[in-house]
């Protein structure tokens, strides 16, 4: 066969074996995401959402301590209650969802310093009693609003 023949042959091919996938993994506007958006947890700052839902899976944005009435962030409050904070707004996002921080398999938490990991994980732990998530802790350079701490986390509904 000679070079003009094998590229027909692979091109049918290639249509055949594409055409064979379903249509909703080419398309993301099949894919069921669906928005979450709590009234009770900070404004996003960019274009981003607090959550986004696919099948039972819950994707949920980092979240920092930024007050959810006021949406200014607690610049100069402790590390603990900068924690404090930005875990009670994940809490807020899974509860506009009908979901629970037990439902929390993965975080990530990122700390401006890595000194404040004991002070953090102090109050995280208090969040967490039976079966923690598993997570990541690394140090940023700058976080968002120079704030010290922000979690992003993925949950999943029974």
């Amino acid at each position: 066969m000679n070079l003009a023949g094998s590229l027909i042959v692979a091109g049918l091919f290639t249509s055949i074996a594409f055409s064979a996938l379903p249509l909703g993994i080419a398309n993301a506007q099949d894919t069921g995401k669906k928005v979450i958006l709590s009234p009770n947890a900070p404004n996003p700052i960019g274009p981003y959402s607090q959550a986004i839902q696919v099948g039972k899976t819950v994707y949920l944005a980092g979240q920092a301590a930024i007050d959810p009435k006021s949406n200014q962030p607690m610049v100069n409050a402790s590390i603990e209650d900068q924690t404090r904070r930005t875990l009670d707004n994940l809490k807020a996002v899974l509860e506009a969802d009908g979901m629970t921080m037990d439902h929390i398999v993965s975080t990530t938490v990122f700390l401006k310093d890595l000194n404040d990991f004991g002070k953090m994980n102090e109050v995280y732990a208090t969040y967490f009693k039976d079966a923690p998530p598993a997570r990541a802790t690394v140090e940023a350079a700058r976080l968002p609003r120079d704030l010290k701490v922000e979690i992003s986390a993925i949950a999943v509904r029974p």
